[in-house]
This record gives structure tokens, sequence and C-alpha cells, in this order.
């Protein structure tokens, strides 16, 4: 039986429309994903042909998945109307993410005295498979680190934090990686993946990775894995600064600096877990 609603009196589903498949609602959630990973500290607000552009969506699809992202707080529409950004949704969310590690918990002492002996902005991240998410950051200026909810993507191939994790990693989440692109942002980033697989085997040796201007033009930093108490590397630590304030020469006594605050993290969560 059939009411005026459109919907079966007995099972209270749309009629002539069968339930979707477990399949069909994980493609969905694929493409919501694929939506919200547009945006970025570079791009905070987005128009949907932009977004359309990006995720390769037909503009129909791209419509209905905005106002469903909208809808439940994920994305906010500008006053135009024609621009989206990400949510304060997200922001609840990855704040509540955040504060459930372990190591935003343990490293936080650790992190700003890496700040006090090193002189430079201090990195902690930790790795999604494909980016370094930095879940905090110590400015040399600033007496605290940043607050628990500044989030921050670093690209894993030309960037010391995550070239110091990338190092460490199996050579599936390598390959993977790889055959994702390595996107060139300066004339020295690594985009082959011959080279790329040569400099992660020189960090495995020597302990740490140093980004010389690969990911931001005068910027120097130096990177160190940090391990979970299963031996894993899961995230890793970094200073950096403006070439000028960070000489050449004065890298392996940085890296000695670096090393051993990232091991001391490492031997906190260990000991608290």
């Amino acid at each position: 039986m059939i009411d005026h609603s459109g919907e079966d009196a007995g099972t209270g589903k749309l009629a002539g429309k069968p339930p979707r498949t477990g399949d069909e609602q994980l493609k969905s959630l694929v493409k919501l994903v694929k939506v919200l990973e547009c945006f970025s500290l570079s791009d905070r607000a987005l128009s949907l042909a932009e977004i359309c552009n990006r995720t390769g969506f037909p503009r129909s699809t791209t419509h209905r998945l905005l106002a469903s992202l909208r809808d439940v707080g994920f994305l906010e529409q500008g006053k135009e109307r024609d621009r989206y950004r990400l949510g304060l949704k997200l922001f609840a969310l990855g704040n509540t993410a955040l504060s459930s590690f372990d190591i935003h918990r343990e490293a936080a002492v650790t992190v700003n005295s890496l700040r006090r002996l090193a002189g430079h902005t201090v990195h902690l991240a930790m790795f999604d498979g494909f980016r370094a998410v930095v879940i905090r950051r110590a400015d040399p200026t600033v007496e605290n680190t940043t607050p628990s909810t500044f989030l921050e993507n670093a690209p894993a191939h030309c960037t010391s934090v995550g070239k110091a994790i990338l190092a460490w990693q199996s050579e599936e989440v390598i390959d993977r990686l790889i055959e994702a692109g390595l996107p060139k942002f300066t004339p020295d980033t690594i985009s082959d993946p011959v080279a790329l697989r040569e400099e992660l085997a020189i960090i495995r040796e020597r302990g740490y990775a140093i980004d010389d201007g690969e990911h931001l033009p005068g910027l120097r930093c130096i990177g160190a894995p940090i391990r979970n108490f299963q031996g894993q590397v899961i995230a890793g630590i970094s200073i950096s600064g403006p070439t000028w304030q960070m000489p050449k020469e004065n890298i392996p006594d940085l890296a000695k600096v670096v090393v051993y605050h990232a091991n001391q993290i490492t031997e906190n969560l260990a000991n608290n877990r």
C-alpha cells in the first residue's frame, strides 16, 4: 500500500526507489571527502565551478554534494552564496580528534623546549598516508605553542618533517605516495621518484631529514622521526627558519638537538601507553 507522501506504508521507504547498497553509500562518502579535500590554507573559499574542476564531478553532482555538506554544517556559504568554505562543525570535530591523540598531549612540553633551545619555529606532525598533518606549532617569538585547533597539511615528499616520517614507511606506502604524484613547489623540489628514494635512503642512514628550499624558497628545515611504543614511525618534529638564520654549517649541531627531542617524545609515548 502506498500513501500520498510517496512512501510505502509498510516500510516507510520511498516508492519506486530501491535502497542504496553499501557500495553506493561508500562511493558517496568518498565523493564527499574529495570535496572537502579541495580546501586548504591557500584556498579557503571556493566556487562551485572551482570545486567541479578540482574533483572532476559533474556540476549537478557537485551541487548536490555541497548542499549535503552545508546542511550538516561541514560547509558554509558566503553572503553572496557563490563561494563555499569549511564549516565550524569540522573545526569542533578536528579539535576533538586532536585531543584524543596521546602524542598531542605528551609532546607539548618537548615542543616548547625545542623552540627555546633551537630558536626556530617548531612543527609537530602526524602522517595520514600522503601528507604530514601539523598538530602543534611553536613560534620562536611566542611563549606558548599554538592552540590545539591549529591544523596544517605539509607535503611529505618535500618538507623535512614529511620526509622524516616517509623515510621509515613501507615500500607500499612510498609507492602509493609516488603514484599519487610529486608536485614541484620550487626548483629544488624532488619530483623524480628515483631521486626521492635515494633521498629517503640517506635520511634513514643519518637519522634526520633536511628541506633546503624544497617547499618554500629561502626556508631551511631539519626534521626527525617519532615512533610509537611498537617502534613504528607515526610522526615527526622539525625546526625551520630562513636560510640566513640557519646556515648549512649549523645543520649537524641543530640536527642533534632535533633528534634528541624526537627521541624524548618517543620515550614519553612508550612510558605512558
